[in-house]
């Protein structure tokens, strides 16, 4: 493949990543898809209809890598999640940051690229400081803090720590493990889901079953399509066009602070383009094509001080968590985990038990207040 060739497939993977990214805009926009808001509902009014939403799109999402992987689209052992140790501390630190500042900042990252799209000014604040703080995280002081501490607990597994890898010898090998693994329990989650009663709408059915079917096809985008077994310039293989080198699907966190490296450095000539920033545009675009259609798109400021510092503060954490816990609710809780990743059932148990205390915390306020 010559290089012309590889500058023309990059064109072609990233129109098709905004695309995609837009149509998960879109759908999340119409139907409140909102890990955050599904939390909400559950420990404030006992609803489980957007946490099946959530499980809906988590077990399709599973399934669909998985059968990525056994037919061959995708190698499980070449994604971002795929590596031979358990960061179990990490993820459930940052886990824990990430989930109390989704709380304090009104959405975690997809839902403020979401909020972007319909409006929210708010979330264009939330949006710079979360890229900043996250940037800082990747390479600045904050990232110097977690290098030392938390990232230096580990488990060490030989074989993988994603799931299947551990399990291979059970199955007769990784590729199987990961086909029988997927498909059980990414059915159980979608079965759990579609069993709720009056769950079945277009609505929530478009939630869970799009937005994983999203993933899937994000996973086959990078993994397959963007691939190239043998690039000219480093005559090694290449996933194209995407940060870390590896196959890639959505994520919301870092992907945030190159968006903004990449519009502050846009002259440089070594900051491209990248899956994941033109899946940050994609999802506001979508977004905002979807409220403008709905007739929903409102212009929306902070309410006060309290809310301003609110907000910034949940910014804060969720860049800083977000990297730590290498993903956030899109990243860790739909493409880590349906990879089956030792590291994202960790880090999505840090979340939800981040954004439980945060909204205890709240309630707890909000009587002493009363």
């Amino acid at each position: 493949m010559q290089n012309s060739e590889i500058s023309s497939l990059t064109t072609q993977l990233l129109w098709a990543g905004f695309v995609l990214s837009a149509a998960f805009g879109a759908i999340a926009q119409r139907s409140h898809f909102c890990t955050m808001g599904a939390i909400s509902d559950v420990v404030n009014i006992g609803d489980w209809t957007r946490m099946r939403q959530w499980g809906l799109a988590v077990g399709s999402a599973m399934i669909g890598f998985a059968s990525l992987a056994y037919w061959g689209f995708v190698d499980p052992a070449k994604t971002l999640y795929a590596s031979t140790k358990v960061m179990w501390l990490s993820a459930i630190v940052g886990g824990c940051l990430f989930g109390f500042g989704m709380v304090l900042a009104s959405g975690c990252g997809s839902k403020t690229l979401v909020r972007i799209g319909g409006g929210s000014l708010k979330s264009v604040v939330v949006f710079v400081v979360l890229g900043v703080a996250s940037f800082a995280t990747l390479k600045g002081v904050t990232a110097v803090l977690r290098v030392t501490t938390v990232d230096r607990i580990n488990i060490e597994i030989p074989s993988g720590a994603l799931l299947p890898q551990i399990l291979a010898g059970s199955f007769g090998g990784p590729s199987t493990a990961t086909f029988v693994l997927g498909l059980a329990i990414g059915a159980a989650l979608v079965i759990w889901a579609l069993a709720g009663k009056g769950f079945m709408n277009v609505d929530n059915l478009l939630a869970g079953l799009g937005i994983g079917l999203l993933v899937g096809l994000a996973w086959w985008l990078s993994g397959n399509f963007g691939y190239v077994a043998e690039h000219p310039e480093t005559l090694q293989e290449a996933f194209l066009a995407t940060n870390s080198g590896r196959a890639e699907a959505l994520s919301f966190v870092a992907p945030v602070a190159y968006s903004l490296d990449w519009l502050m450095f846009f002259s440089d000539k070594s900051k491209t383009l990248t899956l994941g920033i033109v899946s940050v545009a994609g999802v506001v675009v979508g977004s905002a094509l979807m409220a403008l259609l709905q007739g929903t798109f409102r212009w929306e400021g902070f309410g006060g001080a309290e809310d301003v510092a609110n907000h910034l503060v949940g910014a804060l954490l969720m860049g800083v968590g977000g990297v730590t816990a290498l993903g956030c609710t899109v990243g860790q809780g739909l493409s880590g985990l349906s990879t089956l990743s030792m590291t994202s059932f960790f880090a999505v148990a840090g979340i939800f038990a981040g954004a439980v205390l945060a909204f205890k915390y709240q309630i707890a306020r909000l009587d002493r207040i009363a």
